[in-house]
């Protein structure tokens, strides 16, 4: 008897922005494949990721628990050479893996009878700590890696992805990977965690695309617009003297032909979803790992109206994309403005495929399946916490976020900033002096949730 459970085809970008999709408001950027699943899905327009960086939000997903809990909460520096960074105070110390104790997602699913597949980036520790050691029955490009070091374009020298021909190119090839696994008869139903690296650096693209969007931005007289502006100093002893750049417009054709290559990719694979049979049966989520990169290392997107973006606490760093597909179920083109947050997708996939929840599993995710419903949930607070200099210029910080207000404690010297979202999305101006209740309130909040999950706090830099 066929199993009538869902499968779960989970779609992680890597670096993404909240707006470099056309459906979520790109004028530059083309994604019509995406904007057809978006038609096809429920659209979050208040979705985040559970860290301003990669890997901590790579391990939240996968075990339901916030970062500061795991401990994971920078991404993972293998070399060492880069951590600990230092400026008014030294950045906390952080776990370098996916803690080997840890109960995944993919190990609850395949206990209870799914193939679990990952394909793509991993970046949550070495050899010992691969997929394979949390679940999943196929790894197929996680390795230790955080992006390409070799490049796009093979040879990729990845060690856990057969090598390719000379000039393919990697975000082709994962999704070929992807393809053949949805492909192959299996009565199980299956969940493929797919971790495209795109779109993080380094920005390489194919000679026709960026040609496509180069003659688009000289049409849109987009090429003689001031693009980034320089900003003030970084925060770091490691790059004394260097400044952050904001980019203030979307307009570089190789990141806007980046997003062409990976929509055309994510349309080959929908088609082969739909022909495989599959597609009536299986929730689709296309989300990010965190914001867009937006101020530093070439600042290749923009996020604003959302400020900043990756390595931040500010919107532009945490908000990220989020569709939700599952025909019969959700509402095609419907839209949900309730926060929602990356441990939630623990619980949520474990409901929908009938299962109990694992509340000491994914302590830090509630299930958001009534929102799939049309259904509201009640009001919860938001929290994140990210005890480390950003490469991107953001200092070490914790926030909250309640209702319409949102609350960022500087782990340099305490001092806080409140914005009310909701009419100052753009996080321009700062209220805390104005509404010392609020500041109080939400103060009271993070710090006993940092005091529940053992968060580390940054100690003075003394030199």
């Amino acid at each position: 008897m066929k199993d009538k459970r869902p499968n779960f085809l989970f779609i992680f970008m890597d670096d993404m922005g909240w707006r470099d999709l056309a459906c979520t408001g790109s004028t530059f950027y083309e994604s019509p494949n995406i904007d057809r699943l978006c038609r096809e899905s429920m659209q979050f327009s208040n979705a985040y990721a559970s860290c301003p960086v990669c890997s901590p939000s790579r391990a939240s997903f996968l075990t339901g628990r916030c970062p500061a809990r795991l401990g994971v909460t920078d991404w993972i520096d293998m070399s060492g050479q880069c951590h600990p960074l230092k400026g008014k105070v030294i950045d906390a110390p952080y776990i370098k893996h996916l803690p080997r104790e840890s109960v995944t997602l993919a190990q609850v699913l395949k206990d209870a009878g799914y193939a679990t597949w990952h394909v793509g980036k991993w970046h949550l520790g070495d050899t010992e700590y691969y997929p394979d050691k949390f679940g999943f029955e196929v790894n197929i490009g996680g390795c230790s890696w955080g992006h390409p070091n070799q490049g796009y374009f093979a040879p990729y020298g990845i060690s856990t992805l057969t090598e390719g021909e000379p000039g393919e190119y990697l975000t082709d090839r994962i999704t070929d990977e992807a393809i053949r696994l949805i492909q192959q008869k299996d009565d199980r139903p299956f969940f493929m965690n797919l971790c495209h690296y795109a779109v993080h650096t380094p920005i390489q693209v194919k000679d026709e695309d960026r040609e496509k969007f180069e003659k688009k931005a000289k049409e849109l007289g987009l090429d003689k617009q001031i693009a980034i502006v320089e900003g003030e100093e970084m925060h770091t002893e490691d790059k004394a003297g260097m400044r952050v750049q904001r980019r203030i417009l979307q307009s570089d054709p190789s990141y806007a032909a980046m997003i062409w290559n990976l929509d055309q990719n994510i349309g080959r694979l929908l088609d082969a979803l739909e022909e495989s049979g599959k597609a009536e049966n299986t929730v689709v989520v296309f989300t990010s790992d965190n914001g867009g990169l937006a101020t530093a290392e070439g600042s290749p997107t923009c996020n604003l109206p959302a400020r900043e973006g990756k390595g931040w606490m500010m919107e532009g760093g945490v908000r990220v994309p989020l569709l939700i597909k599952y025909p019969g179920v959700v509402k095609a083109g419907s839209r949900c403005d309730i926060p929602v947050i990356t441990m939630d997708f623990f619980p949520t996939f474990l409901e929908l495929a009938g299962l109990p929840q694992e509340k000491e599993l994914h302590k830090d995710g509630i299930s958001i399946a009534p929102l799939l419903k049309g259904k509201r949930i009640g009001e919860r607070p938001l929290f994140w916490h990210y005890p480390h200099y950003g490469n991107q210029g953001g200092v070490p910080g914790s926030s909250v976020l309640y209702g319409q207000y949102k609350l960022i404690e500087s782990l340099e010297d305490f001092s806080v900033q409140l914005y009310d979202l909701a009419v100052d999305f753009s996080e321009q101006y700062n209220i805390a002096e104005e509404y010392p209740e609020i500041v109080e309130r939400l103060r009271f909040m993070l710090h006993g949730w940092q005091k529940d999950i053992g968060a580390k706090i940054p100690e003075k830099n003394e030199e």
